[in-house]
């Protein structure tokens, strides 16, 4: 008896996968790059996750993409995912494959992160409190759809914004745009239950952008007043790791902000707090055009 395919899966729009914001007509470029991954909440419609999308929401990094669009008008691009985060992880390898959730063994590259182990490789298992996503194990055909339509068209994009500028200014820095819940939940980065600094900077250990970069940031940042980490919990990862390469002059830094600076974890709405930080985000990156690309 033959068995029929399975129907093919729903092709995304370009406009569902990402959005480029970029300076405005007549506003010069600077090599500085910022990307947000974790921005993103159009579900697509072969995602089938269990839990609700205000629950899917819970790994979003809310309004991460709005903070930092403003930065357009001092020259600098912002890449931002529309897809959620819970459906693929942008910031994975794309061979970083969880065994537990596949139906079938996994025919290509395996680069394993140990992000398996809290159920958040490329596709997540579970939410950050530990409940799956899904009510079976996916197939093979619906993870190389996924980073065929998702996770490829993000990284091509943001090496071409790196590429470019790097190319007109022989060097770019580059920041990863994140944000985190103020508490680490069950399946958190460093265990439960543990309070997080207002904010978290990840060189990979000092491998991916200069010295001088991180601790630059980080002066900016505590002069506002903000605790800042570095390395703690958060390293960087995939998106810092790839295009990084401080020796040819591209400095990849990743930069966490708690949600409680500016916004209601519960509601999901925004806090008095939004522009307060806004406002300083901006100063960072005025202070960062200044001082490492001078005019």
């Amino acid at each position: 008896m033959s068995v029929c395919p399975p129907p093919p899966l729903p092709l995304p729009r370009p406009e569902d996968v990402l959005v480029v914001h970029r300076p405005p007509a007549g506003v010069p470029l600077r090599p500085l790059v910022l990307d947000s991954p974790h921005s993103g909440y159009t579900m697509p419609p072969d995602f089938q996750a269990l839990p609700s999308v205000p629950e899917l929401r819970d790994g979003e990094d809310c309004f991460i993409d709005e903070l930092y669009q403003p930065a357009t008008a001092l020259g600098v691009p912002l890449l931002a995912a529309r897809f959620p985060r819970t459906y693929l992880d942008p910031n994975r390898h794309a061979g970083d494959i969880d065994p537990e959730l596949l139906a079938e063994p996994w025919p290509g590259e395996w680069v394993p992160s140990g992000k398996a182990r809290i159920g958040k490789a490329l596709v997540w298992r579970t939410l950050d409190d530990g409940r799956p996503l899904y009510g079976r194990r996916l197939t093979v055909a619906e993870v190389q759809h996924r980073i065929t339509h998702y996770h490829q068209p993000y990284h091509r994009t943001l090496q071409q914004l790196l590429d470019s500028a790097h190319a007109q200014f022989g060097v770019v820095h580059h920041l990863n745009c994140h944000s985190m819940n103020a508490v680490s939940g069950a399946s958190g980065e460093g265990g439960a239950g543990i309070a997080r600094a207002d904010i978290v900077l990840g060189d990979r250990d000092g491998s991916s952008c200069s010295p001088e970069f991180t601790h630059f940031v980080r002066e900016v940042m505590a002069g506002f007043g903000y605790e800042v980490k570095v390395n703690d919990p958060f390293k960087g990862v995939e998106l810092v790791r790839a295009w990084a390469a401080p020796a040819a002059g591209r400095h990849s830094l990743q930069l966490e902000i708690n949600k409680r600076l500016y916004m209601d974890h519960t509601t999901l709405a925004k806090t008095a707090g939004f522009h307060k930080l806004q406002g300083h985000l901006m100063q960072l990156l005025a202070a960062i055009t200044s001082h490492f690309h001078p005019r």
